[in-house]
């Protein structure tokens, strides 16, 4: 692709590229539109360095993907300009109520590996995120590819889990993660937003998303989300959670070797494909400020359902995290 500057985002890996110095004009190129989307079907994620960090540029950039899907929940706090349609705003500002311990340190903003809307039986084609108030240290977001993580399961958790579907439900209380919580993990005080999130979901079903998936190019895709996960369908026995379990702790151990952490600057901007790819966020000193946006691109890959057989009309609002 000669118009961009294209590498590996880690060496010798086919997860990912680096895409530097990308412009607004450029986004509106169909030959460079068509080259990048080849390069995120192939890769999985691509992480743009050195681009305009300007709501016009994330929006145009996002666009270069597909339609963005604006956020449901009038409540969540968007990008007040016109033209900027879908473009959330997550602060966390200093010392917020909601905080963890996690090997041997106290944080805030730390979230699990998990794919986005696995308790809606539609899932989002992407994200596309940036960093606007950036903390001196933490604040990392991780990204696993799953193609990687099935190929690193041992030969029977891969027959064990393959062809079972996994149970989720929104479930943003810290202090009840049921698969895969790391060794030391404790929560210290839960956002105080959290009780309203539950109460709006309790009547919600459970969505149903199969635990590993075939993608057009015959790539077996590992896609748990030990985050909200309750069960697998048709086996919530204690032998099922027990397999649910191994399998998360084999995704928190595999991803020590195989994930990458972005460290923010001002001017990045990444994205990853939802039905591939695990994210998680490290966590930072709860005394620095942090600001993230975010836009989701529309799509589903038609596999997930909700349990029961229930329509559409009982999806939850979607809540970004």
């Amino acid at each position: 692709m000669a118009e961009l500057n294209v590498r590996p985002l880690i060496d010798d890996r086919d997860f990912g590229v680096r895409i530097s110095g990308l412009t607004l004009e450029q986004t509106k190129d169909d030959a460079v539109r068509a080259g990048i989307n080849a390069l995120f079907t192939r890769h999985g994620m691509i992480v743009f360095e050195d681009v305009d960090p300007s709501s016009a540029m994330h929006v145009a950039l996002s666009n270069v993907f597909g339609p963005l899907k604006d956020h449901p929940s009038k409540a969540v706090p968007r990008v007040d300009q016109d033209g900027m349609p879908g473009v959330i705003d997550m602060v966390c500002e200093p010392w917020p109520e909601g905080r963890i311990a996690i090997g041997g340190r106290e944080v805030t903003q730390w979230l699990p590996w998990h794919f986005d809307h696995a308790y809606n039986n539609e899932l989002n084609r992407a994200g596309v995120l940036r960093a606007i108030d950036i903390p001196p240290e933490g604040g990392l977001t991780g990204f696993v590819d799953g193609v990687e993580l099935y190929r690193a399961l041992s030969p029977d958790l891969r027959d064990a889990i393959e062809g079972r579907n996994v149970l989720y439900r929104m479930n943003v209380i810290m202090n009840d993660f049921h698969f895969g919580a790391p060794e030391g993990y404790r929560c210290l005080a839960e956002n105080p937003s959290s009780a309203a999130v539950m109460e709006a979901a309790k009547d919600t079903p459970r969505a149903v998303h199969p635990a590993v998936w075939v993608r057009d190019s015959g790539e077996k895709v590992l896609h748990v989300s030990p985050w909200m996960a309750e069960g697998i369908e048709g086996d919530e026995t204690p032998e099922g959670d027990a397999l649910l379990d191994r399998v998360s702790r084999a995704i928190f151990e595999r991803a020590e070797e195989l994930s990458y952490w972005h460290r923010w600057k001002p001017t990045d901007m990444l994205i990853w494909d939802n039905w591939r790819v695990l994210h998680a966020v490290s966590g930072h000193d709860p005394q620095y400020r942090r600001r993230m946006q975010r836009t989701t691109i529309k799509g589903d890959y038609g596999l997930g359902y909700f349990e029961g057989g229930a329509s559409n009309d009982n999806r939850i609002l979607e809540r970004t995290y």
